[in-house]
């Protein structure tokens, strides 16, 4: 039987279409132990058939982590993690012998993965792991009990198991308890759980945006006191954690805990550079407020984007980062920021790329940050269709995440501009899509293609090819499609003039 108190009640953890912040009928622990009951029962099995083989070879074997975690607050996965006391060749031999897949990439760390049909199982030896000072990685040793192993997790509500074939909870820091409040604690102390692993101070601004759970104040102190412990972890972790967090539900609640407690300007400076300083001579919107709801409003797009999508998200944080360089004050007490999406574009380039993003999410999301003020200078619909199809151009296969972005950078509170503002985009994504199905203008190339260039003109492969082919896409943008007979006109035109040069 599962050991949950029954008295205390839970406060339900939000979905990620409600506020964090909402109140709603609390949830007695009764009903969080009914949710647990009927997820074990789910991946009985699972556990059941592990549970006993792990038994049967003399060794103990327990859910462990996330997965009991989110049984608690209802939530289902077939990605399921175990602890237990056989070592790794121990755990191998047996999920070998049970399951239709198995990898060990994991096998320093003392893990064994495995698939069975649709359920993905980790198996990791009781282990302890810690950070040398000037270490990046963790050096591994084995532990011998469960309670070791739990103790030495990230956090509390993390720090719970059940034990397998038997279904018995353990729950030796009380993570029913902080479940059931809301708050993110770690077993011991906090100095020491993050010191042992830096990157756990990021994990603490990560889950408070994926469950909408508060941080316990010793916490967010010991990541104040700490924040540049986290320099010794690889940007590759550092990176993973940010996509998770900014692609959790809450994505304001984690970056707002980076930006107090330091952190953020080890892992991206940008962010709380936008705090630019006002007074009451220079007037600007507060352009890192701005930023965040840029973002949300971003999220609640994005249904156009067929669901979470960390390219719009991450351009939407970022669009204006090129500000604090550009800000240029004005005689008469405004502000400029000209020239910013240019550079908030580089500085994008340069964050991504020293946190090890792929070449293609880095030029996605710079794309974007780059064109983001481009929609302003359409006014009230004053383009010409050749500027509609270098919009589209330029916008390339991040055309439907630009229109999410312009969209959502509009903050303003004044209720006629921000309507004037949609009515007029609205007027622009109905061009482009007329425009779209008379030309075909997301796939739009010149009317002659190379070999054509190089047959009419009778020249070799070359530079000279490619600005031909540069100067009939122009024209192509400019005035729409040409047949071949007149395309071909126009490129012997401009070959004649050329030469006359």
């Amino acid at each position: 039987m599962l050991g949950v108190p029954r008295a205390v009640e839970c406060a339900p953890v939000p979905s990620a279409s409600t506020d964090p912040g909402s109140t709603a009928e609390p949830l007695r622990l009764v009903d969080v132990q009914q949710a647990v009951a009927a997820e074990l029962d789910r991946i009985a099995p699972v556990i059941d058939d592990l549970g006993e083989r792990f038994a049967e070879a003399g060794h103990e074997l327990a859910l462990v982590g996330g997965p009991v975690r989110d049984a608690m607050l209802g939530r289902r996965s077939n990605d399921l993690d175990f602890a237990t006391s056989a070592l790794p060749e121990q755990t191998e031999r047996i999920l070998r012998a049970w399951g239709e897949a198995w990898w060990d990439m994991g096998r320093d760390f003392g893990t064994i993965g495995c698939r069975k049909g649709p359920w993905v199982v980790e198996v990791t030896t009781y282990r302890s792991e810690a950070y040398d000072a000037d270490s990046r990685k963790p050096a591994v040793a084995y532990g011998d009990t469960l309670a070791g192993d739990l103790g030495r997790r990230d956090f509390t509500v993390n720090a719970m198991a059940v034990r397998v074939p038997g279904r018995d909870l353990d729950d030796p820091f009380d993570g029913v308890m902080d479940l059931a409040h809301k708050v993110l604690r770690t077993p011991g102390t906090p100095e020491a759980s993050f010191s042992d692993d830096p990157l756990r101070m990021l994990r603490a601004a990560r889950f408070a945006a994926q469950l909408g759970f508060s941080v316990d104040e010793d916490v967010v102190r010991a990541m104040r006191e700490m924040a540049e412990r986290i320099d010794i972890v690889s940007a590759e972790r550092i990176r993973d954690e940010l996509v998770k967090l900014i692609c959790a539900p809450y994505p304001r609640l984690g970056l707002t805990l980076l930006v107090e407690t330091g952190l953020a300007v080890r892992v991206l400076p940008e962010l709380p550079a936008l705090q630019l300083e006002r007074d009451e001579h220079h007037r600007h919107k507060d352009v890192y407020e701005h930023s965040l709801i840029v973002l949300d409003q971003a999220i609640e797009q994005e249904d156009r984007l067929g669901g979470t999508d960390f390219t719009v998200r991450f351009a939407a944080l970022m669009h204006d980062v090129g500000k604090p360089a550009t800000r240029r004050f004005q005689d008469d007490g405004s502000v400029t920021f000209h020239h910013h999406d240019v550079v908030g574009a580089k500085l994008t380039r340069k964050r991504m790329k020293a946190l090890r993003f792929s070449k293609e999410e880095t030029e996605a999301v710079s794309k974007l940050v780059e064109l983001h003020l481009r929609f302003h200078g359409y006014g009230s619909g004053e383009w010409t269709d050749s500027a509609v199809r270098r919009y589209v151009r330029d916008a390339g296969d991040q055309l439907v995440r630009l229109h999410v972005l312009t969209r959502a950078d509009c903050t303003t509170r004044n209720k006629r501009k921000a309507a004037r503002l949609r009515r007029t985009y609205d007027d622009l994504e109905e061009r482009i899509e007329r425009l779209s199905e008379e030309e075909e203008l997301a796939a739009i190339r010149p009317d002659l293609d190379g070999n054509q260039i190089m047959e009419i003109l009778g020249i070799a492969p070359g530079r000279v090819v490619g600005e031909a082919y540069q100067y009939l896409l122009d024209r192509r943008l400019d005035e729409g499609p040409m047949t071949e007979a007149e395309a071909t006109v126009v490129l012997k035109d401009w070959w004649a003039s050329r030469e006359a040069e």
